[in-house]
């Protein structure tokens, strides 16, 4: 966790680890994390954040609710003025990857930034796979297909 200064009016600049006259405030790792996986989730381009089982936990807390399951497939390092940022992402077909990934730090970096405090020094983009439309839905019908051929 981080130590980021209390926004309280007082004369410090308000970066982590120094104390205001108030005391401190204390940002979570997971905060991080959510924070900079909604800034994700809410770029153009990004079919999904996260593989394999941080996936599929993040759709499932999509459906109940109650969760936000934003920080999913980003992990973050958190130190007491800086973080780091990692990112597992699905792009959708066509976008351009480097544009995008231009376009995650920037609203990454100005979310995290504005929300803790905190200076953002890296953002390492992992591109997992390509999204083309239509291969979900050919491949539910297909199972569907087999299944229903299968039993009777």
């Amino acid at each position: 966790m981080a130590d980021v200064e209390s926004l309280s009016g007082s004369s410090t600049t308000g970066r982590n680890g120094e104390r205001s006259g108030r005391g401190r405030t204390t940002i979570a790792d997971g905060v991080v994390a959510t924070i900079a996986g909604i800034a994700i989730r809410e770029t153009d381009g990004v079919h999904s954040v996260g593989r394999g089982a941080s996936k599929a936990m993040g759709a499932v807390a999509g459906r109940v609710g109650g969760t936000s399951g934003g920080g999913r497939g980003v992990k973050v390092e958190v130190g007491e003025k800086q973080t780091a940022v990692d990112v597992d992402i699905e792009v959708e077909y066509g976008i351009p990857i480097h544009e995008l990934a231009d376009r995650i730090r920037t609203r990454v970096t100005d979310a995290v930034e504005t929300m803790t405090g905190l200076e953002v020094v890296e953002i390492n983009v992992n591109v997992f796979g390509v999204h083309v439309p239509g291969d979900d839905d050919d491949e539910e019908e297909e199972s569907r297909g087999r299944a229903s051929a299968r039993v009777q």
